[in-house]
């Protein structure tokens, strides 16, 4: 694992994340990553949306791992923060996630346990307002048009 800034392609990105099912596939509907990232940037604040867009992009490398599973999985942790600074690097964001994006995601959580999840048989480790987004259920070709058309509005060059 020597995750290099060069060899990170928005386009490597919005195609895998579009693929990708939130929750390891275990949803009502598919739901992608990418859809996932489009709107926590859509409502984060100006100065965050491009870390928002691009806060799971290393899900495009590593898959995405449902939250309860990450700490059980020994070097996940430091492969997805390798990563994310090859990616933060690549795309001139400060490194480290800002906390109002870790809110954020948190809170958007909400959303897609309310709108796309079957009833848990236990409670969720995580319990907050939800953000108060709708989520579409794009295909994979929307979600990653609409990707990389949030990257390019948010200044992003590939």
């Amino acid at each position: 694992m020597d995750p290099r800034p060069d060899e990170v392609f928005i386009d490597d990105i919005a195609h895998a994340l579009s693929l990708l099912c939130r929750f390891g596939g275990h949803c009502l509907r598919f739901y992608s990553v990418a859809e996932h990232c489009v709107l926590l940037s859509r409502a984060a604040p100006r100065p965050h949306k491009m870390w928002a867009l691009l806060h799971d992009a290393s899900e495009a490398y590593l898959v995405d791992v449902p939250r309860p599973l990450k700490p059980f999985l020994d070097g996940y942790g430091e492969a997805e923060n390798k990563i994310m600074r090859a990616i933060a690097v690549r795309y001139r964001l400060h490194l480290g996630m800002p906390e109002q994006v870790k809110h954020l995601d948190r809170a958007i959580l909400m959303d897609e346990r309310l709108q796309n999840m079957a009833e848990a048989p236990i409670a969720w480790s995580t319990d907050m307002r939800p953000l108060g987004v709708h989520l579409q259920f794009w295909s994979p070709e929307r979600a990653r048009a609409e990707f990389l058309a949030t990257f390019e509005s948010l200044g992003g060059k590939a």
